[in-house]
């Protein structure tokens, strides 16, 4: 069965459309709705890990990047809980 959403590796978000990388490894170029991770570009062209790039989030203070998909209560205690997928995934 195809999964429908998928996680992103940087900041929790579960419900990215389209995976982050396809079944070969290579980026699809997904921009996360969340944190903006770009992958494909952000990773390999700009050089940023994803826990550097989570880390420049969060001091920016994990701005929700598409705001047409930004929850209502979106704050730092659902930010959190979110970064517990991060952990699942592993």
């Amino acid at each position: 069965m195809k999964r429908t959403t998928y996680t992103c590796p940087v900041c929790g978000y579960d419900k990215l459309e389209e995976p982050p990388y396809d079944e070969f490894g290579y980026p699809t170029y997904v921009i996360c709705s969340c944190c903006g991770f770009e992958f494909g570009l952000d990773d390999a062209s700009e050089g940023y890990s994803f826990s550097e790039y989570r880390q420049r989030w969060i001091n920016n203070g994990f701005p929700f990047f598409n705001s047409k998909k930004k929850p209502s209560n979106w704050n730092e205690r659902v930010m959190k809980r979110q970064l517990e997928n991060v952990e699942k995934e592993r």
